[in-house]
Protein backbone atom coordinates (compact mmCIF):
# COMPACT_ATOMS: atom_id res chain seq x y z
CA UNK A 1 0.00 0.00 0.00
CA UNK A 2 1.30 3.53 -0.71
CA UNK A 3 2.86 5.30 2.23
CA UNK A 4 0.52 8.30 2.08
CA UNK A 5 -2.53 6.10 2.33
CA UNK A 6 -1.35 4.41 5.47
CA UNK A 7 -0.42 7.71 7.06
CA UNK A 8 -3.89 9.04 6.35
CA UNK A 9 -5.48 5.95 7.92
CA UNK A 10 -3.24 6.42 10.95
CA UNK A 11 -4.39 10.02 11.32
CA UNK A 12 -8.05 8.96 11.23
CA UNK A 13 -7.22 6.33 13.83
CA UNK A 14 -5.59 8.97 16.03
CA UNK A 15 -8.60 11.26 15.82
CA UNK A 16 -10.94 8.42 16.75
CA UNK A 17 -8.72 7.49 19.70
CA UNK A 18 -8.64 11.09 20.92
CA UNK A 19 -12.44 11.29 20.81
CA UNK A 20 -12.77 8.03 22.72
CA UNK A 21 -10.24 8.99 25.37
CA UNK A 22 -11.77 12.42 25.90
CA UNK A 23 -15.19 10.79 26.39
CA UNK A 24 -13.64 8.59 29.07
CA UNK A 25 -12.19 11.65 30.82
CA UNK A 26 -15.31 13.80 30.68
CA UNK A 27 -17.57 11.02 31.97
CA UNK A 28 -15.47 10.38 35.05
CA UNK A 29 -17.50 11.58 38.09
CA UNK A 30 -16.54 14.34 40.51
CA UNK A 31 -12.96 14.97 39.45
CA UNK A 32 -11.19 18.25 39.97
CA UNK A 33 -9.81 20.10 36.94
CA UNK A 34 -6.32 19.14 38.10
CA UNK A 35 -7.27 15.43 38.14
CA UNK A 36 -8.84 15.72 34.72
CA UNK A 37 -5.66 17.32 33.43
CA UNK A 38 -3.60 14.41 34.71
CA UNK A 39 -5.89 11.85 33.07
CA UNK A 40 -5.87 13.86 29.88
CA UNK A 41 -2.08 13.68 29.81
CA UNK A 42 -2.32 9.91 30.16
CA UNK A 43 -4.72 9.82 27.25
CA UNK A 44 -2.25 11.55 25.00
CA UNK A 45 0.46 9.16 26.10
CA UNK A 46 -1.71 6.23 25.06
CA UNK A 47 -2.05 7.82 21.64
CA UNK A 48 1.71 7.95 21.28
CA UNK A 49 1.99 4.22 20.71
CA UNK A 50 -1.49 3.38 19.46
CA UNK A 51 -1.38 5.72 16.48
CA UNK A 52 2.15 5.67 15.07
CA UNK A 53 4.97 3.17 15.09
CA UNK A 54 8.25 4.14 16.73
CA UNK A 55 11.68 3.71 15.08
CA UNK A 56 12.20 0.54 17.09
CA UNK A 57 8.91 -0.88 15.90
CA UNK A 58 9.71 0.01 12.32
CA UNK A 59 12.83 -2.11 12.61
CA UNK A 60 10.52 -5.07 13.13
CA UNK A 61 8.08 -4.09 10.38
CA UNK A 62 10.37 -2.45 7.83
CA UNK A 63 8.48 0.88 8.03
CA UNK A 64 9.80 4.42 8.62
CA UNK A 65 8.49 6.50 11.55
CA UNK A 66 6.11 9.26 10.50
CA UNK A 67 5.67 7.97 6.95
CA UNK A 68 3.68 4.79 7.62
CA UNK A 69 1.33 4.04 10.52
CA UNK A 70 -0.79 1.23 11.87
CA UNK A 71 -3.95 1.18 9.74
CA UNK A 72 -7.22 0.67 11.59
CA UNK A 73 -8.99 -0.29 8.39
CA UNK A 74 -7.11 -2.41 5.90
CA UNK A 75 -3.60 -3.69 5.57
CA UNK A 76 -3.26 -5.20 9.03
CA UNK A 77 -4.99 -8.43 7.95
CA UNK A 78 -2.49 -9.38 5.26
CA UNK A 79 1.27 -9.17 4.87
CA UNK A 80 2.82 -6.94 2.26
CA UNK A 81 4.66 -8.70 -0.58
CA UNK A 82 7.84 -10.38 0.66
CA UNK A 83 6.98 -9.38 4.24
CA UNK A 84 7.78 -12.08 6.86
CA UNK A 85 4.73 -13.48 8.62
CA UNK A 86 6.02 -12.34 12.04
CA UNK A 87 6.03 -8.70 10.89
CA UNK A 88 2.47 -8.98 9.66
CA UNK A 89 1.44 -10.52 12.98
CA UNK A 90 3.09 -7.71 14.93
CA UNK A 91 1.23 -5.15 12.88
CA UNK A 92 -2.04 -7.01 13.37
CA UNK A 93 -1.60 -7.18 17.14
CA UNK A 94 -0.78 -3.48 17.27
CA UNK A 95 -3.86 -2.75 15.19
CA UNK A 96 -6.04 -4.75 17.58
CA UNK A 97 -4.46 -3.05 20.58
CA UNK A 98 -5.35 0.30 19.05
CA UNK A 99 -8.95 -0.78 18.57
CA UNK A 100 -9.21 -2.06 22.14
CA UNK A 101 -7.83 1.21 23.46
CA UNK A 102 -10.46 3.06 21.44
CA UNK A 103 -13.05 0.89 23.18
CA UNK A 104 -11.48 1.48 26.63
CA UNK A 105 -10.69 -2.22 26.90
CA UNK A 106 -7.29 -2.06 28.56
CA UNK A 107 -7.17 -5.78 29.45
CA UNK A 108 -7.57 -6.89 25.84
CA UNK A 109 -5.08 -4.26 24.71
CA UNK A 110 -2.58 -5.63 27.22
CA UNK A 111 -2.98 -9.11 25.75
CA UNK A 112 -2.25 -7.78 22.28
CA UNK A 113 0.85 -5.96 23.45
CA UNK A 114 2.04 -9.10 25.21
CA UNK A 115 1.51 -11.00 21.98
CA UNK A 116 3.71 -8.48 20.19
CA UNK A 117 6.45 -8.95 22.79
CA UNK A 118 6.28 -12.71 22.33
CA UNK A 119 7.26 -12.09 18.71
CA UNK A 120 9.55 -9.11 19.27
CA UNK A 121 10.68 -8.79 22.92
CA UNK A 122 12.18 -5.33 22.39
CA UNK A 123 9.25 -3.78 20.54
CA UNK A 124 9.12 -0.17 21.80
CA UNK A 125 5.43 0.40 21.05
CA UNK A 126 4.32 -2.66 22.98
CA UNK A 127 6.41 -1.73 26.03
CA UNK A 128 5.19 1.87 25.80
CA UNK A 129 1.60 0.66 25.60
CA UNK A 130 1.92 -1.59 28.62
CA UNK A 131 3.65 1.19 30.52
CA UNK A 132 0.93 3.71 29.76
CA UNK A 133 -1.82 1.27 30.74
CA UNK A 134 -0.02 0.57 34.03
CA UNK A 135 0.29 4.32 34.57
CA UNK A 136 -3.47 4.74 34.15
CA UNK A 137 -3.95 1.97 36.70
CA UNK A 138 -1.50 3.76 39.04
CA UNK A 139 0.86 0.79 39.05
CA UNK A 140 3.89 3.04 38.88
CA UNK A 141 6.41 0.25 39.45
CA UNK A 142 5.19 -1.62 36.39
CA UNK A 143 4.77 1.60 34.42
CA UNK A 144 8.34 2.63 35.20
CA UNK A 145 9.69 -0.75 34.19
CA UNK A 146 7.81 -0.97 30.88
CA UNK A 147 8.43 2.65 29.90
CA UNK A 148 12.14 2.23 30.64
CA UNK A 149 12.22 -0.80 28.33
CA UNK A 150 10.43 1.18 25.63
CA UNK A 151 12.99 3.97 25.87
CA UNK A 152 15.87 1.47 25.85
CA UNK A 153 14.63 0.34 22.44
CA UNK A 154 13.71 3.83 21.22
CA UNK A 155 15.07 6.84 23.18
CA UNK A 156 13.08 9.23 20.96
CA UNK A 157 9.73 8.35 22.59
CA UNK A 158 9.19 11.73 24.26
CA UNK A 159 5.76 10.94 25.65
CA UNK A 160 6.98 7.72 27.20
CA UNK A 161 9.84 9.69 28.73
CA UNK A 162 7.29 12.10 30.20
CA UNK A 163 5.17 9.33 31.74
CA UNK A 164 8.32 7.67 33.05
CA UNK A 165 9.29 10.90 34.80
CA UNK A 166 5.87 11.21 36.46
CA UNK A 167 5.96 7.53 37.49
CA UNK A 168 9.42 7.96 38.97
CA UNK A 169 8.21 10.96 40.97
CA UNK A 170 5.38 8.90 42.42
CA UNK A 171 7.93 6.30 43.45
CA UNK A 172 10.34 8.86 44.93
CA UNK A 173 12.99 7.94 42.36
CA UNK A 174 15.65 10.70 41.99
CA UNK A 175 15.85 9.85 38.28
CA UNK A 176 12.49 11.59 37.82
CA UNK A 177 14.16 14.97 37.45
CA UNK A 178 16.24 13.93 34.46
CA UNK A 179 13.26 12.26 32.78
CA UNK A 180 11.03 15.30 33.23
CA UNK A 181 13.73 17.74 32.14
CA UNK A 182 14.44 15.71 29.03
CA UNK A 183 10.81 15.43 27.94
CA UNK A 184 9.39 18.85 28.89
CA UNK A 185 10.93 20.99 26.10
CA UNK A 186 10.18 18.36 23.43
CA UNK A 187 6.51 17.71 24.18
CA UNK A 188 3.99 19.09 21.70
CA UNK A 189 0.65 18.09 23.27
CA UNK A 190 -0.55 20.98 25.40
CA UNK A 191 -2.13 18.96 28.23
CA UNK A 192 0.76 16.55 28.67
CA UNK A 193 3.33 19.36 28.54
CA UNK A 194 1.39 21.29 31.20
CA UNK A 195 1.25 18.23 33.45
CA UNK A 196 4.97 17.54 33.07
CA UNK A 197 5.72 21.23 33.62
CA UNK A 198 3.72 21.31 36.84
CA UNK A 199 5.51 18.18 38.05
CA UNK A 200 8.88 19.71 37.21
CA UNK A 201 8.03 23.06 38.83
CA UNK A 202 6.90 21.30 42.00
CA UNK A 203 10.09 19.25 42.06
CA UNK A 204 12.26 22.37 41.66
CA UNK A 205 10.32 24.19 44.39
CA UNK A 206 10.72 21.30 46.82
CA UNK A 207 14.46 21.38 46.16
CA UNK A 208 14.57 25.13 46.82
CA UNK A 209 15.37 26.16 43.23
CA UNK A 210 12.99 29.10 42.88
CA UNK A 211 14.65 30.52 39.75
CA UNK A 212 14.24 27.21 37.93
CA UNK A 213 10.66 26.95 39.19
CA UNK A 214 9.84 30.43 37.88
CA UNK A 215 11.42 29.62 34.52
CA UNK A 216 9.13 26.60 34.03
CA UNK A 217 6.07 28.49 35.22
CA UNK A 218 6.73 31.33 32.77
CA UNK A 219 6.59 28.79 29.95
CA UNK A 220 3.38 27.28 31.33
CA UNK A 221 1.71 30.68 31.63
CA UNK A 222 2.54 31.27 27.97
CA UNK A 223 1.09 27.89 26.99
CA UNK A 224 -2.14 28.31 28.98
CA UNK A 225 -2.56 31.89 30.29
CA UNK A 226 -6.06 31.23 31.63
CA UNK A 227 -5.18 28.18 33.73
CA UNK A 228 -5.99 29.00 37.37
CA UNK A 229 -3.67 26.30 38.77
CA UNK A 230 -0.73 27.67 36.80
CA UNK A 231 -1.51 31.28 37.69
CA UNK A 232 -1.78 30.42 41.39
CA UNK A 233 1.57 28.64 41.37
CA UNK A 234 3.22 31.43 39.37
CA UNK A 235 2.08 34.30 41.59
CA UNK A 236 3.20 32.41 44.69
CA UNK A 237 6.68 31.73 43.29
CA UNK A 238 7.06 35.26 41.90
CA UNK A 239 6.14 36.64 45.33
CA UNK A 240 8.71 34.43 47.04
CA UNK A 241 11.38 35.51 44.55
CA UNK A 242 10.49 39.18 45.07
CA UNK A 243 10.63 38.78 48.84
CA UNK A 244 14.00 37.01 48.67
CA UNK A 245 15.38 39.73 46.41
CA UNK A 246 14.08 42.46 48.70
CA UNK A 247 15.70 40.81 51.70
CA UNK A 248 19.06 40.68 49.93
CA UNK A 249 18.76 44.33 48.91
CA UNK A 250 17.88 45.32 52.47
CA UNK A 251 21.01 43.55 53.74
CA UNK A 252 23.40 44.81 51.07
CA UNK A 253 22.15 48.40 50.63
CA UNK A 254 19.76 49.30 53.47
CA UNK A 255 20.21 53.08 53.17
CA UNK A 256 20.57 53.39 49.41
CA UNK A 257 18.45 55.28 46.90
CA UNK A 258 17.46 51.93 45.38
CA UNK A 259 16.16 50.75 48.75
CA UNK A 260 14.08 53.91 49.08
CA UNK A 261 12.72 53.43 45.56
CA UNK A 262 11.82 49.83 46.38
CA UNK A 263 9.99 50.91 49.55
CA UNK A 264 8.09 53.53 47.54
CA UNK A 265 6.99 50.94 44.98
CA UNK A 266 5.75 48.62 47.71
CA UNK A 267 3.81 51.48 49.31
CA UNK A 268 2.14 52.26 45.97
CA UNK A 269 1.07 48.61 45.70
CA UNK A 270 -0.40 48.94 49.18
CA UNK A 271 -2.29 52.12 48.27
CA UNK A 272 -0.13 54.53 50.31
CA UNK A 273 0.63 57.17 47.68
CA UNK A 274 1.67 59.89 50.12
CA UNK A 275 4.13 57.56 51.82
CA UNK A 276 5.49 56.49 48.43
CA UNK A 277 6.04 60.12 47.38
CA UNK A 278 8.06 60.76 50.55
CA UNK A 279 10.35 57.79 49.86
CA UNK A 280 10.79 58.73 46.19
CA UNK A 281 11.94 62.19 47.33
CA UNK A 282 14.29 60.62 49.85
CA UNK A 283 15.77 58.45 47.09
CA UNK A 284 16.50 61.58 45.04
CA UNK A 285 18.08 63.25 48.06
CA UNK A 286 20.43 60.29 48.48
CA UNK A 287 21.28 60.04 44.78
CA UNK A 288 19.86 62.63 42.36
CA UNK A 289 21.17 60.58 39.44
CA UNK A 290 19.17 57.42 40.20
CA UNK A 291 17.14 56.39 37.15
CA UNK A 292 13.40 55.83 37.08
CA UNK A 293 12.56 57.69 40.28
CA UNK A 294 11.63 61.03 38.68
CA UNK A 295 9.08 59.39 36.39
CA UNK A 296 7.58 57.23 39.14
CA UNK A 297 7.38 60.24 41.46
CA UNK A 298 5.51 62.23 38.80
CA UNK A 299 3.10 59.35 38.27
CA UNK A 300 2.43 59.07 42.01
CA UNK A 301 1.75 62.80 42.26
CA UNK A 302 -0.82 62.67 39.48
CA UNK A 303 -2.56 59.71 41.11
CA UNK A 304 -3.00 61.73 44.30
CA UNK A 305 -4.47 64.85 42.62
CA UNK A 306 -4.74 64.51 38.82
CA UNK A 307 -6.83 67.69 38.39
CA UNK A 308 -4.90 70.01 40.72
CA UNK A 309 -2.91 72.63 38.72
CA UNK A 310 -0.13 72.81 41.31
CA UNK A 311 0.26 69.02 41.28
CA UNK A 312 0.25 68.98 37.48
CA UNK A 313 3.05 71.55 37.39
CA UNK A 314 5.13 69.60 39.90
CA UNK A 315 4.59 66.36 37.99
CA UNK A 316 5.63 68.02 34.73
CA UNK A 317 8.91 69.04 36.38
CA UNK A 318 9.55 65.43 37.40
CA UNK A 319 8.81 64.16 33.87
CA UNK A 320 11.17 66.79 32.43
CA UNK A 321 13.87 65.65 34.87
CA UNK A 322 13.29 62.06 33.77
CA UNK A 323 13.64 63.12 30.14
CA UNK A 324 16.96 64.85 30.87
CA UNK A 325 18.35 61.79 32.63
CA UNK A 326 16.98 59.02 30.45
CA UNK A 327 16.00 60.66 27.18
CA UNK A 328 12.54 61.05 25.72
CA UNK A 329 10.18 58.06 25.71
CA UNK A 330 6.60 57.23 24.82
CA UNK A 331 5.64 56.79 28.47
CA UNK A 332 6.88 60.28 29.38
CA UNK A 333 5.06 61.86 26.44
CA UNK A 334 1.90 59.94 27.40
CA UNK A 335 1.95 61.47 30.88
CA UNK A 336 2.55 64.98 29.55
CA UNK A 337 -0.29 64.44 27.09
CA UNK A 338 -2.62 63.36 29.90
CA UNK A 339 -1.87 66.54 31.85
CA UNK A 340 -2.51 68.73 28.81
CA UNK A 341 -5.75 66.86 28.05
CA UNK A 342 -7.34 67.61 31.44
CA UNK A 343 -6.16 71.25 31.54
CA UNK A 344 -7.62 71.24 28.74
CA UNK A 345 -5.08 72.16 26.06
CA UNK A 346 -5.94 69.92 23.11
CA UNK A 347 -3.25 71.22 20.77
CA UNK A 348 -0.55 70.58 23.36
CA UNK A 349 -2.06 67.19 24.24
CA UNK A 350 -2.12 66.21 20.57
CA UNK A 351 1.57 67.13 20.18
CA UNK A 352 2.60 64.98 23.14
CA UNK A 353 0.52 61.96 22.11
CA UNK A 354 1.69 62.29 18.51
CA UNK A 355 5.30 62.28 19.73
CA UNK A 356 4.60 59.23 21.91
CA UNK A 357 3.07 57.44 18.92
CA UNK A 358 6.11 58.29 16.78
CA UNK A 359 8.41 56.88 19.47
CA UNK A 360 6.34 53.71 19.83
CA UNK A 361 3.47 53.08 17.36
CA UNK A 362 2.46 49.99 19.38
CA UNK A 363 1.91 51.99 22.57
CA UNK A 364 -1.81 51.68 23.50
CA UNK A 365 -1.66 54.85 25.63
CA UNK A 366 -0.42 56.87 22.66
CA UNK A 367 -3.10 55.34 20.44
CA UNK A 368 -5.80 56.08 23.00
CA UNK A 369 -4.47 59.58 23.62
CA UNK A 370 -4.57 60.52 19.95
CA UNK A 371 -8.05 59.05 19.61
CA UNK A 372 -9.60 60.87 22.56
CA UNK A 373 -7.95 64.19 21.64
CA UNK A 374 -9.29 63.93 18.08
CA UNK A 375 -12.77 63.20 19.41
CA UNK A 376 -12.52 66.25 21.69
CA UNK A 377 -11.43 68.29 18.64
CA UNK A 378 -14.59 67.14 16.82
CA UNK A 379 -12.67 64.83 14.48
CA UNK A 380 -14.30 61.47 15.25
CA UNK A 381 -13.58 60.01 11.81
CA UNK A 382 -9.83 60.49 12.30
CA UNK A 383 -10.14 59.25 15.87
CA UNK A 384 -11.63 55.88 14.87
CA UNK A 385 -8.33 54.60 13.51
CA UNK A 386 -6.44 55.19 16.74
CA UNK A 387 -9.22 54.09 19.09
CA UNK A 388 -9.68 50.81 17.24
CA UNK A 389 -5.92 50.29 17.42
CA UNK A 390 -6.03 50.94 21.18
CA UNK A 391 -8.79 48.37 21.81
CA UNK A 392 -6.82 45.80 19.80
CA UNK A 393 -3.54 46.57 21.57
CA UNK A 394 -5.13 46.51 25.03
CA UNK A 395 -8.53 44.72 24.92
CA UNK A 396 -9.05 45.18 28.69
CA UNK A 397 -8.59 48.95 28.63
CA UNK A 398 -12.04 50.19 29.58
CA UNK A 399 -11.36 53.80 28.61
CA UNK A 400 -10.37 52.75 25.08
CA UNK A 401 -13.74 51.04 24.58
CA UNK A 402 -15.51 54.01 26.17
CA UNK A 403 -13.84 56.53 23.85
CA UNK A 404 -14.50 54.36 20.83
CA UNK A 405 -18.18 54.20 21.79
CA UNK A 406 -18.28 58.02 21.85
CA UNK A 407 -16.68 58.29 18.40
CA UNK A 408 -18.96 55.63 16.92
CA UNK A 409 -22.08 57.30 18.31
CA UNK A 410 -21.09 60.63 16.77
CA UNK A 411 -20.67 58.92 13.42
CA UNK A 412 -24.03 57.11 13.75
CA UNK A 413 -22.32 53.71 13.99
CA UNK A 414 -24.93 52.53 16.45
CA UNK A 415 -24.14 48.81 16.50
CA UNK A 416 -20.44 49.36 17.14
CA UNK A 417 -21.20 52.12 19.66
CA UNK A 418 -23.50 49.83 21.66
CA UNK A 419 -21.02 46.96 21.52
CA UNK A 420 -18.15 49.13 22.76
CA UNK A 421 -20.20 50.68 25.54
CA UNK A 422 -21.29 47.20 26.63
CA UNK A 423 -17.66 46.08 26.69
CA UNK A 424 -16.75 49.15 28.72
CA UNK A 425 -19.40 48.31 31.32
CA UNK A 426 -18.32 44.66 31.49
CA UNK A 427 -14.66 45.59 31.93
CA UNK A 428 -15.56 48.17 34.57
CA UNK A 429 -17.57 45.59 36.51
CA UNK A 430 -14.73 43.06 36.32
CA UNK A 431 -12.14 45.59 37.45
CA UNK A 432 -14.37 46.67 40.31
CA UNK A 433 -14.39 43.05 41.47
CA UNK A 434 -10.60 42.83 41.16
CA UNK A 435 -10.23 46.12 43.02
CA UNK A 436 -12.32 44.73 45.88
CA UNK A 437 -10.14 41.61 46.08
CA UNK A 438 -7.02 43.77 46.23
CA UNK A 439 -8.66 45.94 48.89
CA UNK A 440 -9.08 42.82 51.01
CA UNK A 441 -5.33 42.21 50.60
CA UNK A 442 -4.58 45.89 51.41
CA UNK A 443 -3.10 46.37 47.97
CA UNK A 444 -3.82 48.63 45.01
CA UNK A 445 -4.02 46.80 41.66
CA UNK A 446 -2.17 48.20 38.67
CA UNK A 447 -3.96 49.09 35.44
CA UNK A 448 -7.40 49.75 36.93
CA UNK A 449 -7.34 53.53 36.65
CA UNK A 450 -8.25 53.74 32.96
CA UNK A 451 -11.78 55.04 33.46
CA UNK A 452 -12.65 58.56 32.21
CA UNK A 453 -12.15 61.20 34.97
CA UNK A 454 -15.11 63.14 36.26
CA UNK A 455 -13.84 66.38 34.70
CA UNK A 456 -13.45 64.78 31.28
CA UNK A 457 -13.57 67.65 28.76
CA UNK A 458 -15.32 65.33 26.33
CA UNK A 459 -19.01 64.76 27.21
CA UNK A 460 -20.23 61.24 27.76
CA UNK A 461 -22.46 59.69 25.10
Amino acid sequence: MPTAGRAHDGQRNKLASEHNVMSFIVNSPKESPFSIRKRCSVAYALLSFSCALSPAATAATGERQGSQTVSAQGEANRAAPNEPASKALIREHLRKATEYLKANDANSAQQEFQAVLALAPKNADAHAGLGAIAFVGRDYQLASRELSRALASDPSLTRSQALLGISQRRLGDPAARASLEKSFPKLTEKTLRIQVGLELADLYEREGELDATASVLRILVTIDPDNANILFAAQRIYTELADDTLSKLAILAPHSALMEQTIAEHLINNGDLEGAIAHYRKALEIDPRVRGVDFELGEAMLQVAPLDPTTQEAAEKEFSAAMRKEGDSAKIEDQLGRIAFVQPDMDKAYEHFQRAFALNPQDPEAQLGLGKVLVAMSKPTEALKYLRMATQSDPLNGEAHYRLAIACKRLDLQDEAEKEMRLFQEIKQTKDQVRELYRQMNKTPAGLDDQPPESDPDPKP
